[in-house]
């Protein structure tokens, strides 16, 4: 299947569908720009069906999953319109140095700009609840999520012994099962529908766990299993995975988090931030 004619193979396809998948693919011929910034729930419920039929969809269009199709589809957008804006391929071969800063700089600050703008009060407070109650924390994220995942095991680290995080996705779930009612997971995850994550956080709930979720959309496949969702900003493309203004939104998230527990332990924040600080002295010139 050539990635400029995907568009075309839809159209060609279209008899072979059922009710159900014509929906999905009447919607995505319509608007296959706005698809693309869709997680799989989004553009089930934008169709009236449900997420099972996205994914035979896909499976129809000989794909693998929802992933796969939205890759074909940007790469067939980006071939018929190299300028596409709502990709954010916004660097040219024109631009000075001057100019590449500033559009660097604009994206991260509009990622954490709303991010802002999508924060509820009362949700961050009540996962500042359970972060607080809970006996320990496991941070969990695959690939640019597990180096976001880690950043902010760091920086808690610093401040309360209770956060953890574990990189194999097979020790994950081997932890996720064994968690109570006492633990709280928190999953990072752009889409909200990485098979490893979703996995992991079906078995957290099973144990009884708390569980906060991360991500750019209010329904998808992860939040299901969510206490709580806090969303972060940016648009990130099917091309752009793991981008930078993506994870600062994530980041700005985390950053909060570490402050409202520090500010609500303050005092034993503040001593054990001296202590953490202290013990690596001897390793710094």
């Amino acid at each position: 299947m050539a990635n400029g004619n995907f568009i075309l193979s839809i159209q060609a396809m279209y008899n072979q569908f059922t009710k159900a998948e014509k929906k999905v693919a009447d919607f995505v011929l319509k608007n296959p720009k706005k698809v693309l910034f869709m997680s799989i729930t989004d553009l089930a419920d934008a169709c009236s069906v449900g997420d099972t039929s996205v994914f035979r969809f896909c499976r129809t269009m000989n794909l693998r999953g929802y992933q796969e199709f939205k890759m074909r589809l940007s790469l067939s957008i980006t071939n018929e319109d190299k300028d596409n804006e709502e990709l954010e391929v916004d660097v040219t071969p024109n631009d000075t140095f001057e100019t590449l800063a500033q559009k660097v700089l604009k994206s991260n600050l509009d990622a954490i700009n709303e991010t802002y703008t999508l924060l509820n009060g009362e949700e961050f407070s009540l996962a500042m609840d359970y972060f607080e109650a809970a006996e320990n924390v496991y941070i969990f994220g695959v690939g640019s999520s597990m180096l976001t995942a880690m950043e902010a095991m760091n920086k808690f680290l610093r401040i309360t012994p209770k956060v953890h995080c574990i990189q194999d996705p097979h020790m994950q779930s081997m932890i996720a099962s064994m968690l109570t009612e006492k633990d709280l997971a928190i999953f990072i995850s752009y889409s909200g529908s990485t098979k490893d994550t979703i996995h992991v956080a079906q078995l957290a709930k099973q144990s009884g766990a708390k569980i906060i979720a991360i991500s750019r959309f209010i329904k998808s496949p992860l939040t299901s299993y969510s206490d709580v969702t806090i969303l972060c900003g940016a648009n990130e493309g099917p091309l752009q995975g793991g981008s930078t203004s993506a994870k600062m939104g994530l980041l700005y998230i985390l950053d909060l988090m570490y402050a409202e527990y520090y500010r609500r332990n303050y005092e034993v924040s503040r001593d054990n931030n001296q202590k953490t600080a202290s013990s690596v002295l001897e390793k710094l010139y």
